[in-house]
């Protein structure tokens, strides 16, 4: 399907809230987000959690719909992180004894073992996609963890190197991507939020593995960046230590925080050939944003980039508000992005 053909199309950078009845929502929120799976985390038997899911998908794309939303995500309702579901399906992993490793928030968390070479056994998200495929005529969008990210939420006692882990990550992720797209995913989206923790070795691998996560991949990629979850980590620069490095990979679209940490957006120029998520949804308060406050964060970027390469989002997920308040601000960006497309 193509992509809306309009000043500012309207996305989610990927989760929505989850239903209460379907996931311990309270537990969710106060602890760092899984990396290995914690079963434990949801409300409903295993032998009825992919109808729950399935469910509680339907919810999700029909709240963007009548939102107005443009270009439409599964809302990762059936994930307990944006990473381990993916992370912890590969062969190379010992899910029995996992390891640990210092966060980037600095706590000490519980993370896959790699014990073997890292390799995709099956397509891993190919029925989210035929599923959100099946349940609305809009664009639609997935996403996956990037490569360079699962390395470092990993502990390698495998790999002479954790580069050599990355690029086996890479190519599993390359392998995953080709199938999505083949199911009729329309944006793939590679979350990359590690790459701005450790800009050192995101520039000496991680770039490297970006690339052959895409080599060969035709549809239209994104790749999202940020400080991690508002909910979590409290506190955002007003410049990105790894963005601009971003500008000469071949990923199409690059999702950034804008909002919350009113940034800098003069670092647009750095990126001239690439269509940017601007995040415009401060997700750090529950304080529904008006038209004309997205409005302005919209103008804030305009100096420093071309309307028509600008895409709307929240700066990170959603999945840590209430409903109620996730769909207040979808509708805002919407409103916002149609009283921008009024004044030009």
């Amino acid at each position: 399907m193509a992509l809306p053909n309009k000043l500012f199309p309207v996305t989610l950078v990927g989760s929505y809230p989850q239903p209460d009845w379907l996931i311990d929502r309270h537990k969710l929120g106060h602890q760092m987000p899984p990396r290995v799976r914690e079963q434990a985390l949801w409300r409903v038997a295993p032998e009825f959690l992919e109808q729950a899911q399935d469910d509680a998908t339907l919810l999700a794309i029909r709240d963007q719909e009548r939102a107005g939303v443009d270009i439409l995500s599964d809302g990762e309702m059936r994930r307990e992180s944006y990473s381990n579901r993916f992370a912890t399906a590969l062969d190379g992993i010992d899910l029995d004894k996992p390891g640990e490793i210092i966060s980037r928030s600095g706590n000490r968390v519980t993370v896959p073992r790699v014990v073997g070479k890292i390799r995709r056994k099956h397509p891993v998200q190919v029925r989210d996609v035929q599923f959100l495929r099946a349940n609305t005529d809009r664009a639609i969008k997935i996403t996956v963890p990037g490569p360079f990210t699962m390395s470092r939420q990993a502990q390698n006692i495998f790999y002479g190197t954790v580069e050599e882990m990355a690029m086996d990550y890479a190519a599993a992720v390359n392998e995953e991507i080709r199938d999505l797209f083949a199911a009729g995913a329309d944006v793939v989206q590679i979350d990359e939020p590690w790459m701005e923790a450790n800009p050192d070795l995101a520039r000496q691998y991680g770039l490297m593995a970006l690339r052959r996560a895409l080599e060969d991949v035709t549809g239209t990629t994104a790749l999202h960046i940020c400080f991690g979850y508002a909910a979590l980590v409290s506190g955002r620069p007003a410049r990105y230590s790894f963005l601009e490095e971003l500008a000469d990979t071949p990923v199409k679209q690059i999702s950034i925080e804008t909002a919350q940490s009113s940034l800098d957006c003069s670092v647009l120029q750095k990126l001239p050939d690439k269509t940017v998520m601007l995040g415009v949804i401060d997700l750090s308060t529950h304080q529904v944003e008006t038209a004309e406050i997205v409005a302005g964060r919209i103008r804030r970027a305009l100096p420093y980039i071309a309307p028509k390469q600008l895409y709307l989002a929240p700066d990170c997920g959603m999945k840590y508000l209430p409903r109620e308040v996730a769909f207040g601000k979808l509708k805002a960006m919407v409103d916002g992005a149609a009283l921008m497309r009024s004044l030009m």
